[in-house]
């Protein structure tokens, strides 16, 4: 393939950008070479500015589970262009997603839009130390929460792709208040709380975590969670911002049967365009102004064309099957995967639950710890990286980034995916 626009793009972006891109692992620092520029998307497919296809597995990181320009999708956006593109006022539109979200996840009884997942997260750890009047925070090692001051320790996502999981320009006196455990460390959650318990404002965790790859929870673990909250007053926060309306309709704790108080949402509920929210316990939620003394505000907060987009996506996620339907493509590709690893002599495993998945160059059967996924070959990863983008397959372009399937990825894609795979594997050996 050729990719002289891209190059040239990014030449020029170089010039413009801090590194050349506006997201760091789109820099394609954790597999070498120069990153591509894209121009348009059409179901499982991207087209880059040489006009190459390819297979996506990335889907915007996430929120394209119906695929690129889905009809709906486009129609409800196209119908809100003729209305408007914002009011920076209440509107009908963020009504009826607050009732669908509502509807969708039991636990959230109340939720409050905003622009992102970051601004989601950080909104929510002040609304649970302004419940519990308590400062200090627990997160978990490898978990990515967006770019916050407080959450930048050990962090996971671009942070561990750079290699620099604490930030410069954070202050100490930020991440003093920040206690990181092991994530799937029962012992180490009880020893916190049973040490510090009283003085914990809340835990936040991604009940499957997303950024140090894909990585589940062991049994027992979620619910230690809720366990440990429930005993010493905390607020238990999932950030499903990833995993939401992703791994099941009901997100993460509808597979595992576990309440948290406050859910965080990304930009899945706004179909791709830029949106987040978090909700949960009405008691809590009702300490947010303007009812409540916990300040936030957003001006572009529940914007029209998200909220159009959004419930266009909520609606077809809602059919009967559709993440059956998902599930059993991802489990194609990834045992289709696994099968032609073991063909070519390559250590390899993976993990998966509804429409993501995870990948691991790892002789381990089971990836479930953070210092497991960090022992991986990561050589492997850029090698079959490269491997399979020449053969028109798009996976993130870092091993520590879960991938994603929708709804329009067929038979057809996942046989050519898999045989790209066959010969990208033995490129490696």
């Amino acid at each position: 393939m050729k990719h002289d626009n891209s190059r040239n793009l990014y030449d020029l972006a170089l010039q413009l950008i801090p590194g050349g891109v506006n997201s760091p692992v789109r820099a394609f620092k954790a597999v070498g070479g120069d990153p591509l520029f894209f121009k348009a998307g059409q179901d499982a497919y991207l087209i880059d500015s040489d006009d190459n296809r390819y297979i996506d597995y990335v889907g915007a990181w996430g929120p394209l589970i119906l695929g690129h320009r889905h009809e709906k999708v486009i129609a409800a956006l196209s119908a809100q262009l003729q209305e408007g593109i914002g009011f920076g006022a209440s509107t009908e539109a963020e009504v009826n997603i607050a009732r669908k979200i509502t509807e969708l996840v039991p636990s959230i009884e109340k939720v409050r839009l905003v622009t992102s997942g970051t601004e989601a997260t950080m909104s929510a750890i002040r609304l649970a130390r302004g419940f519990t009047k308590r400062d200090k925070i627990v997160k978990f090692e490898g978990c990515y929460h967006g770019h916050v001051d407080g959450l930048l320790v050990k962090a996971g996502s671009g942070a561990l792709t750079l290699g620099e999981p604490d930030s410069p320009g954070v202050p100490k006196a930020y991440t003093k208040l920040t206690h990181v455990l092991s994530y799937n460390d029962i012992d180490g959650v009880k020893k916190i709380f049973a040490e510090q318990g009283d003085d914990i404002a809340c835990v936040i965790i991604e009940p499957i975590a997303g950024n140090m790859n894909f990585v589940p929870p062991l049994p027992g673990f979620l619910e230690t969670l809720r366990e440990c909250c429930d005993r010493h007053g905390s607020v238990l926060i999932f950030d499903e911002v990833m995993t939401g309306f992703r791994v099941a309709k009901g997100g993460a704790q509808s597979v595992y049967g576990v309440k948290p108080d406050l859910t965080t949402l990304g930009k899945v509920i706004g179909g791709g365009l830029p949106v987040g929210a978090f909700g949960g316990r009405a008691d809590i939620m009702d300490h947010i102004a303007p009812i409540g003394p916990v300040y936030q505000a957003g001006t572009l907060a529940g914007s029209p064309l998200a909220t159009a987009a959004g419930l266009a996506m909520l609606e077809v996620i809602s059919e009967d099957g559709f993440y059956e339907n998902l599930h059993a493509t991802v489990c194609k590709l990834t045992d289709g995967l696994k099968q032609r690893a073991a063909a070519a002599g390559i250590p390899f495993s993976t993990n998966q639950q509804g429409g993501m998945f995870g990948l691991f160059f790892s002789e381990e059967p089971e990836i479930r710890r953070f210092e497991q996924v960090m022992a991986c070959n990561s050589e492997h990863f850029q090698s079959f990286f490269h491997a399979m983008l020449d053969r028109g397959v798009y996976l993130a372009p870092s091993s520590f980034e879960a991938g994603f399937i929708s709804a329009a990825h067929g038979e057809a894609e996942i046989q050519t995916t898999l045989d790209a795979a066959e010969s990208a594997f033995q490129a490696i050996n």
